[in-house]
């Protein structure tokens, strides 16, 4: 393993990898055999609060809007903030474009300032977009563009230790006379008792010659267990988990060069397909609709829940439905999807942007979309929950990445263009 230091802690922080035919026997046995492979004792995630020096006065952002009845605030400022992980004690992991994951003490402090935000683990690889929080095992999971690792975590703690990568991705080839090696994130959720690590194509539109790519694995805490549990998904960015059913929901933002408004991009429910579910890029998208001549969709997964075409969903996440705390939201958000669209590169014929950076809301009733998809248009499920990112016609404002709840019930929303995270209230 390539070293780096990280401080202090009582649990684990997980980062996993993975290889192109799973880990190395080697590293699959370390993982599994050593001591991080043990689940810590839970009383290290208690509600402990943070000793930090305060960070800046919370501000109203110039020009978003919030439903009525809401207030968003700038709490904290990160160079390129990407996917966020609330902690059980108000604070906040941040993921970064950089090789660090930063964390913001106090995010959920009643007023005044919340901590100022401070380098929590630094990984030697780059991209350390991904983190997710394991309360079960009080661990935390960062994923890198070729890994996934792990390190000790308890309430209060500001920096972690003994992080270790158990697993490694992107060890396989790009297809040649593609495009080229366009997307380097991975993304992480945790879900009763396993990792899940969402890797990006290598290309635009291809067949993949590293099986790690385009695909969604599963794997233990220790790093065993490194299987494939969904395939073809161009850019599965968003993977996150409904704290009520335990499933993994991932969200896929769609391939270029198709018609114009297509494909739709998509939040769906992996944990509801059995085996390895097959998401059909780059021959099928949608509702089993070939873009390939002579393509058998009949097979692909259908989505169940749609946005416009070009969003790019970086983050999302539930609203837990027993959500208490001072600043929970109303009956009609609870159980619902927040989700970050970041708005893509693409144009529309007048050389405005395709789809505007915004976050919207999915209502939903039990485990499924209230509003089902609609294939004539995207347009019919979602609601828009933060605006003024991009307003039609002009440059965006701001894009939103990452998306968490925190403890006490506030909507934490990252965005990149600004290197701000934004907190929603009631």
């Amino acid at each position: 393993m390539k070293g780096f230091s990280l401080l202090g802690c009582a649990c684990s922080i997980l980062l996993l990898s993975a290889c192109a035919a799973g880990p190395s026997p080697s590293l699959a046995a370390a993982a599994g055999d050593s001591a991080a492979g043990t689940a810590p004792q839970a009383a290290g995630c208690s509600g402990k609060a943070s000793d930090a020096s305060d960070g800046i006065r919370p501000v109203r952002p110039d020009g978003l809007r919030v439903p009525s009845g809401f207030q968003i605030q700038t709490i904290a400022r990160i160079d390129a903030p990407r996917e966020l992980a609330a902690l059980p004690n108000g604070d906040l992991l941040v993921g970064t474009g950089g090789n660090q994951v930063y964390i913001v003490p106090n995010a959920e402090a009643a007023t005044g300032k919340t901590g100022a935000p401070q380098v929590f683990a630094t990984l030697d690889d780059r991209e350390a977009m991904g983190v997710a929080f394991a309360r079960d095992r009080c661990q935390i999971v960062i994923a890198t563009t070729d890994g996934v690792w792990v390190t000790h975590y308890a309430s209060g703690d500001l920096s972690a230790q003994k992080i270790r990568r158990i697993a490694r991705v992107r060890t396989g080839g790009i297809p040649p006379y593609s495009d080229g090696d366009v997307h380097t994130s991975t993304s992480v959720t945790y879900s009763n008792g396993l990792v899940y690590a969402s890797i990006g194509s290598s290309c635009n539109a291809c067949t993949e010659i590293d099986p790690t790519r385009a695909s969604v694995y599963t794997m233990k805490p220790g790093g065993a267990d490194f299987t494939k549990r969904a395939t073809r998904i161009r850019n599965g960015i968003a993977i996150f988990t409904d704290p009520a059913s335990g499933d993994v929901w991932v969200g896929g933002a769609g391939q270029d060069d198709l018609p114009f408004g297509h494909p739709y991009e998509y939040l769906d429910d992996l944990s509801s397909h059995n085996g390895i579910a097959d998401y059909g890029w780059p021959e099928c998208e949608e509702n089993h609709h070939a873009y390939t001549g002579g393509a058998d969709c009949s097979q692909t997964v259908e989505p169940l829940a749609e946005l416009f075409a070009y969003s790019t969903i970086i983050g999302a996440a539930f609203y837990p439905a027993d959500q208490d705390g001072p600043y929970a939201f109303p009956a009609k958000y609870r159980g619902g999807i927040f989700a970050a669209a970041h708005g893509s590169w693409h144009t529309t014929p007048n050389g405005a942007s395709a789809a505007a950076a915004q976050v919207v809301f999915f209502a939903m009733e039990g485990d499924r979309p209230k509003t089902p998809v609609d294939w004539s248009t995207p347009t019919t499920q979602w609601t828009k929950f933060i605006e003024g990112l991009q307003e039609p016609g002009q440059a965006r404002r701001g894009r939103p990445t990452g998306v968490a709840i925190g403890p006490k019930g506030s909507l934490f929303v990252a965005d990149d263009q600004n290197g701000l995270i934004y907190r929603v209230r009631p």
